[in-house]
């Protein structure tokens, strides 16, 4: 797999006349390398990839992660770091004949930048950023890598149930949120693809709502937005209910919310625009007279991570391509009130788009 994903790495560097890149994002260098050791924050690197246009790759890195580093990234070639990053590359880009490097300019500190600036005007290499070389060779997955979504949305639905038993009136959205993600740990993920957002009552008009010591009480809605790494890969649902008997205006508005997600949803294939697939699920909104109600986008795409490439907004004017992966998130939120999101993943098909999530709780009302 590495093999494959680094020889569509060097076409592009070729038709870039670059003559290496320096991989730093982590989702990347995994994807690349296999290397699953984790960054703490951008400024505490676990280590970052050469890869030059043609020879053998490199994986830099310190005496924390050697062993790690052998035993993931077999295809790489392990170079420590004792001195720093600079000082081994100021050591292999000579020798590497190196002219032209390209940078990830999205993941890369200002204060690395003018270190690894003046190296390079020493050495008389030009340095390029890059914001999208390996990120469009995300984009569309492998069916190896939607068998992994898959299994990553199984394992979440199989968490969401079985928590959904233990919600009733007086739990916090915090216990909640604590309790799903300790689940998610106990059944098999690596860890949640994003924190948790568990929100009671008028707390679920905040889409990105961050959990609360609130107590659930009868007759409020619950809106549970989750998901988990399993094997490096992402999965993201949301499922909005009430606890107790909804009321007419709840189902009302919960199955405007449905609709749209369907309308979304049957317009997804390969060569549909996303703005397009967005429009289509926010006319229905708008018709339901909830227009101001819907303020974010329908969805994204997923797979290392939970937020990627491409974007189904109405700004977009990317064309959907079949193997793509991306979630389908209409929602309408009232202050004072609350909010309702429902969450699929779909894949993108040639003649239509594959539901990833078989869990039905609560989207039909």
């Amino acid at each position: 797999m590495t093999i494959s994903r680094l020889a569509t790495l060097r076409k592009m560097l070729r038709r870039r006349k670059l003559d290496a890149i320096l991989v730093t994002q982590p989702d990347n260098r995994f994807f690349l390398s296999g290397y699953t050791a984790p960054d703490h924050g951008i400024g505490e690197s676990s280590g970052v990839l050469l890869i030059p246009r043609q020879g053998e790759p490199f994986l830099l890195t310190d005496s924390r992660f050697t062993l790690q580093a052998q035993q993931e990234a077999c295809d790489f070639q392990v170079e420590l770091y004792n001195r720093g990053l600079i000082s081994l590359l100021n050591k292999l880009l000579p020798q590497l004949a190196i002219k032209r490097l390209a940078f990830e300019s999205t993941y890369f500190l200002h204060s690395s930048f003018n270190k690894l600036e003046k190296c390079t005007q020493k050495l008389a290499i030009e340095i390029v950023p890059s914001t999208d070389l390996i990120e469009k060779s995300r984009e569309i997955k492998s069916e190896e890598e939607i068998a992994a979504l898959h299994l990553s949305t199984q394992l979440n639905e199989k968490v969401f149930q079985t928590i959904y038993s233990q919600i009733e009136p007086g739990i916090s959205e915090l216990e909640l949120s604590l309790e799903i993600e300790t689940t998610m740990r106990k059944l098999g993920a690596q860890r949640p693809s994003f924190d948790t957002i568990v929100a009671f009552g008028d707390n679920s008009a905040k889409p990105h709502a961050m959990p609360t010591e609130r107590r659930l009480q009868d007759g409020e809605i619950v809106l549970i937005d989750m998901g988990l790494i399993k094997d490096g890969y992402c999965s993201d649902m949301t499922r909005t209910f009430f606890m107790g008997q909804p009321d007419e205006l709840y189902l009302q508005r919960h199955r405007v919310v449905r609709k749209a997600q369907l309308a979304g949803i049957a317009t997804i294939r390969a060569g549909a625009v996303c703005r397009d697939v967005d429009t289509a699920a926010r006319k229905v909104i708008a018709e339901a007279g909830y227009k101001e109600a819907f303020a974010h986008s329908l969805g994204h795409g997923v797979g290392l991570a939970v937020h990627e490439e491409p974007r189904l907004s109405n700004r977009s004017r990317k064309k959907l391509r079949s193997g793509m992966v991306v979630t389908v998130e209409p929602g309408v939120y009232f202050q004072g009130w609350g909010g309702i999101r429902l969450e699929n993943m779909v894949i993108v098909r040639d003649d239509g788009c594959e539901l990833v999530n078989t869990d039905t709780t609560h989207l039909d009302l």
